[in-house]
């Protein structure tokens, strides 16, 4: 990260950070509030936060989410300081007891999936219908204590793949505070100078214990014919998206295999020179979220019927995180393999994208496995959650 945010200070305040960023890109913990951004939809946020950072001065920061709606408000703070290094890890604590509410479970999820390919049957072959649409469900877990945030951010922090991260969210309804915790393997935006880079994420599989297993289901991801398709609806939809603002855009290796502790995806490394260097880190996120890698396409009409098919407000979840500086630079990253974290309890999220030719049970299967990244960090086996 540059060196104006790295060493950017204000007098030191009560302990403990605001929130955090632990990643392969760097490390940005913000402790404190000095002040919150004027909130508003993503669509004004390049404008609200270019006007807040020339007030704010050259080392000032922002950081937060953007909710998965776009004409939602967002939540971004400036720090009051800056820290360059990671927070000391928590001392480990005794395990924790759980009860855990699908919402929906496994059949529910299928359920619902077969009813968006039946639309998308529908409506193949007419102008605008729904090629494909980013389904979620959620897990509640409920712990005998309260859940110490910083702590489950270290655990999350240990998968090099991904970028562990703690962001405030708006107070809960009587006033509990609350976070949203995670380890996003997905690069939605970064920004350095003129340069920028995004590596979107499509086409899952579990990874698994036994080596040969593994590797078998890594191969059969690279193959699929469904998977590659879904990953290509999102990969062109970022490339079409930044092209008019670049002088240069590429994805020099293709589409490969990426992978984390928990899963596989199919990944496309982007890369491109702006046309104007000013151009922010927080506006491109704003053009390009909700991808189709968390909603769909077309991206009003998959946003719509998420809508009316989900059983839950996804909120934060399928946002995105990240921070700009003064400068304009900054990261933004898909706000997936996250939890909202409130006093003893944790909801977490996970989706699947759902084309032509899936099937249900096997992505409902999908987004069990993509709970385990914080199931493991609650301490929760996965077995347990099985649902």
């Amino acid at each position: 990260m540059p060196a104006a945010v790295m060493t950017a200070g204000a007098a030191a305040v009560a302990a403990g950070p605001a929130l955090a960023f632990l990643g392969a890109g760097g490390t940005l913990v913000g402790h404190g509030v000095a002040a919150l951004l004027p909130r508003g939809p993503a669509a004004t946020l390049g404008a609200r936060a270019a006007a807040f950072l020339r007030e704010a001065g050259a080392n000032a920061v922002l950081a937060g989410a953007l909710p998965f709606a776009p004409d939602a408000d967002d939540f971004l703070v400036q720090p009051r300081r800056l820290a360059p290094a990671a927070p000391e890890a928590a001392p480990v604590a005794a395990p924790m007891r759980w009860r855990l509410r699908h919402q929906p479970d496994a059949a529910g999820y299928a359920a619902a999936v077969r009813k968006a390919l039946h639309i998308m049957d529908a409506e193949a072959g007419q102008p605008g219908g729904l090629a494909k649409i980013v389904l979620a469900r959620s897990l509640l877990a409920t712990a005998d204590r309260a859940i110490d945030p910083m702590a489950l951010l270290r655990r999350l922090a240990t998968d090099p793949a991904a970028t562990g991260f703690l962001v405030p969210l708006p107070a809960a309804e009587g006033g509990a505070a609350r976070w949203l915790a995670g380890a996003t393997p997905e690069l939605l935006v970064e920004k350095r100078g003129a340069r920028i880079r995004s590596h979107p994420l499509a086409g899952s599989a579990a990874r698994q214990a036994d080596a040969a297993a593994d590797a078998a289901a890594a191969s059969a991801l690279s193959r699929s014919d469904k998977d590659r398709r879904e990953h290509a609806i999102v990969a062109d939809c970022i490339l079409d998206t930044l092209a008019p603002f670049c002088r240069s855009l590429s994805a020099p290796q293709g589409t490969t295999l990426m992978r984390t502790h928990s899963m596989w995806h199919l990944g496309t490394a982007i890369e491109g020179e702006l046309k104007d260097p000013d151009l922010s880190a927080a506006a491109l996120a704003a053009l390009l979220h909700p991808t189709p890698a968390v909603c769909g396409l077309p991206r009003a009409r998959a946003a719509r019927l998420i809508g009316e098919i989900e059983p839950m407000d996804r909120g934060f979840y399928a946002g995105a995180v990240g921070w700009c500086d003064a400068a304009g630079d900054g990261a933004w990253h898909v706000a997936i393999r996250c939890a909202e974290i409130s006093g003893a309890s944790a909801r977490l999220y996970a989706g699947a994208g759902i084309v032509p030719g899936s099937d249900p049970v096997a992505e409902a299967a999908e987004t069990g496995a993509k709970y385990g990244a914080l199931l493991a960090a609650l301490g929760i086996a996965l077995d347990e959650s099985r649902a």
